[in-house]
């Protein structure tokens, strides 16, 4: 029996929630050379037939701060007092967004991103959402610079407590990944509806004071910007960065756990529906 496979009906159906989540992290742990190898042929790929290359890293961010600037400056945007340079607040702040749309395509494109490979090799599919999540990663670390000189050319001294931004960050991983591994099963069956939360999402982005103070005049923006998950989320992202602070720290610590939870359980429904799922895409 040494070396053989034997396969059940509904197999990972079995599995409690403890043993699912600790069969995907010795997954996770067994395909690091392939996340490795995916992740450079990936990542190389998307900027080799660029003309300017990874220049673009570089561009995106700047051509939309530009955007919001203008709207500044001629009284269109009443963003508030922010502290610091307006410029500087969008950048960083629109970053953040940034980083958490990109934890959120990179899960909703978990199987659509590997298609082919995953039609022709057995292999944990989990490893696809950590590649699909590094490469996000290594764009933004370049951002990431771009944000601190800007930054610091402005007269704005990031604060020393910018060292804990990794561990900041988490509960966005956490909450994008949670979201685009739903849909990212969502949209094999039913495009349309993946289309629609696409949407959603751009639409947070004005729910969620990072182009504007949260001190709006306005009762139904306040209760929207309290009750969004994310103002706690990317905002504390922003803020450790320019102010060296969380954006609340009770509703920060809240919408954390609340994100982990969220995950772990999208996690092994990924899990145990995927064999399913994948049939779909024959």
């Amino acid at each position: 029996m040494n070396g053989i496979t034997i396969y059940r009906p509904n197999q990972r159906h079995e599995l409690g929630f403890l043993k699912t989540w600790l069969v995907m992290s010795r997954n996770i742990v067994r395909s690091r050379e392939l996340i490795w190898q995916l992740f450079k042929r990936d990542f190389f790929a998307a900027y080799k037939k660029s003309f300017i290359g990874i220049s673009w890293i570089f561009i995106s961010p700047l051509m939309g701060i530009v955007s919001w600037v203008y709207l500044n400056m001629t009284g269109m945007l009443k963003p508030g007092d922010v502290g610091i340079p307006y410029p500087a607040y969008v950048l960083v702040g629109t970053s953040m967004w940034g980083l958490f749309i990109g934890f959120f395509s990179s899960a909703t494109e978990t199987l659509s991103s590997g298609k082919d490979l995953v039609m022709q090799v057995n292999y944990p599919h989990e490893a696809l959402l950590f590649k699909q999540t590094a490469q996000h990663l290594a764009n933004f670390v370049i951002a990431f610079i771009l944000n601190i000189i800007v930054l610091l050319i402005m007269g704005v001294i990031p604060s020393w407590k910018t060292i804990f931004f990794p561990i900041v960050i988490l509960p966005l991983f956490f909450l994008g990944a949670a979201i685009g591994l739903v849909f990212s099963m969502i949209s094999i069956v039913a495009i349309d509806i993946n289309k629609a939360v696409s949407m959603g999402m751009a639409l947070m982005m004005y729910v969620t004071p990072i182009i504007y103070s949260d001190k709006i005049n306005n009762h139904v923006v306040q209760t929207i910007i309290k009750w969004n998950p994310l103002t706690y989320l990317v905002c504390s992202a922003r803020d450790i960065i320019i102010y060296g602070r969380l954006y609340n720290y009770k509703g920060y610590l809240i919408c954390s756990f609340i994100s982990l939870l969220l995950f772990l359980i999208s996690w092994r429904l990924f899990y145990v529906s995927e064999d399913k799922i994948i049939e779909r895409m024959i």
